[in-house]
């Protein structure tokens, strides 16, 4: 089966300064290294007509998703800000789906989870993706341990075919083996974990 076709989205998940470059406040650790990769990707999928999706972190400044207000992470990727911004090396020429606007957990790029209350509400991929009869899904991007696991594993329960791009994919590691155990749950989940 090739890679790309029309039935299929290339998904690049949140490919972003404050995680792509080093001086970003949530740096993942060669971030910045993917960009030749993920832009290969993109330009593949562009000329085989297949759909590409970019998903972004978009934050308000003040959210429990931030530790200083009693979340897990440093203040990141806040809306209209350098740090939110997609990697300048980064090629988009797609469409752009913004995830954690109201202030949520935005992990997934389907969905978005209040951090204080748990409630889920949905971003607009699936239906981008449904109105374009996208059946399969490649995803790459950051981080591996967190949104890019959380994107694939939706992309399965709603019943998408996904292929996960080791070589696109880049981890957190808050603890040692988060990336490679990342991996291995989107495999369990029905993810193809290709090169």
């Amino acid at each position: 089966m090739p890679r790309y076709d029309s039935d299929t989205a290339l998904l690049v998940v949140d490919m972003q300064n404050d995680f792509a470059d080093p001086t970003g406040s949530l740096y993942v650790h060669g971030g910045e290294e993917l960009m030749p990769f993920v832009n290969g990707e993109i330009e593949r999928a562009g000329a085989a007509g297949a759909m590409v999706v970019y998903t972004q972190d978009w934050h308000p400044e003040v959210t429990p998703h931030f530790a200083k207000y009693g979340g897990t992470w440093p203040v990141h990727c806040v809306a209209d800000t350098w740090g939110a911004q997609f990697h300048p090396q980064l090629e988009v020429m797609g469409r752009v789906v913004r995830k954690g606007t109201g202030g949520e957990d935005g992990y997934s790029g389907f969905s978005m989870r209040h951090p204080t209350s748990g409630e889920a509400t949905p971003t607009e991929l699936e239906a981008v993706l449904r109105a374009r009869g996208v059946r399969r899904l490649v995803i790459c991007g950051l981080a591996t341990d967190y949104c890019v696991k959380e994107t694939a594993i939706d992309g399965l329960a709603k019943g998408f075919d996904v292929l996960l791009l080791p070589d696109g994919v880049a981890a957190v590691e808050l603890q040692p083996g988060d990336g490679r155990r990342a991996i291995e749950a989107a495999r369990e989940a029905g993810a193809v974990i290709g090169e």
